[in-house]
């Protein structure tokens, strides 16, 4: 006997969806995360610069088909159109001409019009990149600003699918705030960690740091870096083509630097976006004082971010302000009153950012999305379509996988 129709591995957007959906459809469940909130990758906090600051996820992307951006909206939330164009652009201290950003701004486009065009070869998408005038841009929005991972790293099919994201909203009062409002009224086991699966019965027996619940199927939402780093033991192993699919998607890495900066505007308007193009990808964009507040927020990707993260937060700290120093002088440096740098690379229950396919293994989300046994089901932004690696897509594909589980429980016991 069944404790529960569902175990829910994971309290992100994707574990909160399915146990919304569950629970619609009058279905028994129990979520366990590992962690000590609920949210996973959506997370902000006050503690840092005394505003609402997103650890996590910040932008609604696809405002017209993220169901977060209605909630907001009826929330009153601040909601701020970001275009996320290239507004500034440096190489090294040298501020672009006005003909330099014109020209990376047309090879932004011609990019996009090759990856449309791709069917065959080469799935690098570095190999389209070399073939593309403006090389420097484009290859760090293609490829860590925009997957968190370098492009000789990214598979252009897996690229190709993601959907067009525009329109992007920010919100002052923070994303991961919303999330957590809106997934409040779940029931959570905090800080209870999964072990085990076991799947060798008709259930399921999920082995947790506070017992074991036993169920009639468990849908798994932890990250594939998760999954990869073996911090769930299954018992059978997992069929090998679902393990290789856990390899295939890695983990890219986009971590923020933000700086508190006190007394200017360094001549940037709220919003502006801000490009330091560097040598060996050190490259660094900011997000310039967005709601006109004091900070500036600096990103950076790919195998950068990873080194970076290792490199610890005084070192980021430190690396962001000399860039600002190199191109707006002396003077950035004494207004800089605090920074801080997220670390999502080393935080044990995510490591690192959101999935990327590597080079012609795009069809390793579709292995993924497939049950193991008609018990173990996955879910989350690695499996989210169009909407891969937002929490707009982890929430819908917590959705789709609940309503899909349900619907396989309803046939289990049509009664």
């Amino acid at each position: 006997m069944a404790d529960v129709d569902v175990v829910i591995v994971g309290a992100g957007c994707a574990g909160l969806a399915a146990a919304k959906t569950l629970r619609a459809a009058g279905r028994s469940f129990v979520v366990v995360e590992a962690m000590d909130r609920i949210g996973g990758r959506a997370w902000t906090t006050s503690t840092d610069f005394g505003v609402p600051f997103d650890i996590g996820c910040a932008w609604l992307h696809a405002a017209d088909r993220n169901p977060f951006f209605p909630e907001a909206q009826a929330a009153g939330w601040t909601l701020q159109h970001h275009e996320m164009a290239l507004d500034h652009l440096w190489f090294g201290r040298r501020r672009a001409t006005a003909a330099e950003l014109a020209a990376e701004r047309r090879a932004e486009a011609e990019l996009a019009a090759m990856i449309a065009q791709h069917r065959n070869g080469n799935d690098r998408l570095s190999g389209l990149i070399e073939s593309c005038h403006g090389l420097r841009v484009s290859a760090t929005f293609a490829g860590p600003m925009d997957f968190g991972a370098d492009d000789d790293e990214i598979s252009i099919a897996d690229f190709n699918s993601a959907a067009e994201l525009d329109p992007n909203y920010f919100t002052r009062e923070g994303y991961g705030a919303l999330i957590h409002r809106w997934g409040a009224d779940v029931p959570v086991s905090l800080s209870t960690p999964v072990r085990r699966i076991r799947w060798d019965g008709p259930g399921v027996e999920v082995e947790t740091a506070k017992g074991t619940i036993r169920a009639k199927a468990v849908i798994v939402t932890a990250s594939t870096g998760v999954l990869a780093f073996e911090e769930i033991a299954f018992t059978p192993d997992l069929p090998d083509r679902h393990m290789e699919a856990i390899h295939d998607l890695p983990m890219g890495l986009l971590t923020k630097i933000p700086l508190q900066i006190d007394g200017t505007r360094l001549g940037l308007k709220p919003f502006d976006d801000v490009l330091i193009e560097r040598h060996a990808r050190h490259d660094v964009f900011f997000l310039a004082f967005p709601f006109d507040l004091d900070l500036m927020v600096g990103f950076v990707g790919g195998d950068f971010a990873w080194e970076m993260e290792a490199a610890g937060g005084a070192a980021a700290v430190d690396f962001v302000t000399d860039r600002l120093v190199d191109c707006f002088g002396s003077d950035a440096r004494r207004a800089v009153r605090h920074g801080m740098m997220t670390n999502w690379g080393a935080e044990r229950y995510v490591r690192g950012g959101y999935a990327s396919a590597r080079p012609g293994k795009a069809h390793a989300r579709d292995v993924l999305s497939d049950p193991v046994g008609e018990r173990i089901w996955f879910a989350g932004e690695a499996l989210a379509g169009g909407l891969k690696q937002t929490a707009a897509g982890a929430r819908l594909s917590g959705e789709a996988v609940g309503g899909r589980v349900g619907l396989w429980l309803s046939h289990q016991d049509p009664a």
